[in-house]
């Protein structure tokens, strides 16, 4: 007899976070060969995949898409070399009558009364339009309830009115054309990370600077050059790290985390960029020791995380570990965000505007003329437990000065 080897999910995983299948990559009767890629697990963070473990078939699936799984849990079971299963009929062995049966038995999906092993994503679903399980055909292994059967089934039902609510229909308007879109993990965590931080754990407060950038252009323009020579494009975001590392260390606080007892001050800046990824979300991944780079090695260590963040190949490890963030919102062109929720366990929050060309007065000796900057606005949003308003603005002061006086 075979032996049966055990799938597990990683066992290494972030404090707080959440996973969940997101897909099988092989079904039960189909062969697999040792380390190929087996499952799509999606953390509120990334997506990653696990490798089977072992050649041979896999029998069986104990946890199935949407389902949310723990660190080292059994999801599924291979038969170690292993042969097909026989219930999975081949055309060579069917006749054409049974082939014909085949067919339909495979595509038909199956209606299961009873579903007992529905997951909470599809449960609630269910309960939102107002459907039975019976009523909705499975299309996954055993004629199991997906996610997709739901909303397929209710695009073609109208879900009954409850009792209890009918006013609330009555003064809804219908509205046509609409369409529903399940929440990712990676949003779903998002909207409860942020809720967490901003009602339920940290006073927030935020100050705004307003930053000169003429020095910052002047230095980029004189160095891009260089810094492509070397394969490094260089990033207005190199800059305002650089600024941020010399405002940490003015302000130390605001490189912390507060706990009951004591306010826990890190030695190391990692400081998290937050990056908007198309189709997942925001994702911070973590630039580490930034105290310790200077500006060619922060500009290559950002270009690193912002391409494997957009490429879909950030790790775990990479989000991990955070002791700062800065949100270069002005990318997309917003011009002022306050405030910016601040990253759980952290104490704060650096916002960086769009930059543009303002007409400002400038002072010459005794003289005030209007001149045009290239200008933007910095915010710093800190948990007011920890800082008080005067540090805040200690560190930005710090920060834009260090950005007006480049290099220096």
């Amino acid at each position: 007899m075979s032996d049966q080897v055990e799938v597990r999910a990683p066992a290494e995983q972030t404090e707080g976070t959440r996973s969940q299948i997101l897909r099988w990559l092989k079904q039960p009767g189909e062969s697999v060969t040792e380390n190929e890629p087996l499952i799509e697990i999606e953390t509120d963070k990334v997506t990653v995949e696990v490798a089977s473990p072992a050649a041979g078939v896999l029998r069986e699936i104990l946890k199935h898409e949407q389902e949310e799984i723990a660190p080292g849990e059994l999801l599924g079971r291979i038969e170690a070399g292993g042969a097909g299963v026989a219930s999975r009929p081949t055309a060579a062995a069917a006749s054409p009558a049974g082939a014909s049966a085949a067919a339909a038995q495979v595509a038909a999906p199956v209606r299961s009364p009873a579903n007992a092993a529905l997951s909470p994503a599809v449960r609630r679903l269910l309960t939102e339009h107002g459907l039975e399980s019976s009523a909705v055909a499975g299309s996954g292994p055993s004629g199991r309830i997906m996610v997709e059967d739901v909303l397929r089934a209710a695009a073609g039902a109208r879900p009954a009115t409850s009792a209890a609510e009918p006013n609330a229909a009555a003064a809804a308007p219908a509205v046509s054309g609409t369409r529903r879109v399940p929440h990712s993990a990676v949003r779903k965590r998002i909207a409860e990370h942020m809720v967490q931080s901003l009602l339920h754990t940290a006073p927030h407060v935020t100050s705004v600077f307003e930053a000169d950038m003429s020095a910052v252009l002047e230095d980029r323009a004189r160095q891009r050059e260089a810094f492509a020579r070397a394969g490094v494009p260089l990033t207005l975001t190199a800059y305002f790290v650089q600024a941020a590392v010399a405002a940490l260390r003015a302000v130390p606080q605001a490189n912390s985390r507060w706990t009951e007892t004591a306010l826990e001050i890190y030695e190391a800046m990692n400081i998290g960029i937050a990056t908007a990824v198309e189709g997942t979300g925001l994702l911070v991944p973590v630039l580490r020791d930034a105290q310790a780079r200077d500006l060619l090695d922060t500009a290559r260590g950002l270009d690193d995380l912002v391409q494997r963040a957009r490429a879909g190949k950030l790790t775990p490890a990479d989000l991990r570990g955070g002791t700062f963030t800065i949100s270069n919102h002005g990318v997309s062109g917003s011009v002022l965000a306050a405030p910016i929720i601040i990253n759980q366990p952290q104490s704060a929050i650096l916002g960086v505007g769009k930059l543009e060309r303002r007409a400002v007065v400038v002072q010459e000796g005794d003289q005030e003329r209007i001149a045009v900057q290239p200008r933007c606005y910095v915010t710093l949003t800190v948990d007011h437990r920890v800082m008080d308003g005067h540090e805040a603005n200690r560190f930005l002061t710090t920060f834009v000065a260090k950005l007006t006086g480049w290099p220096a």
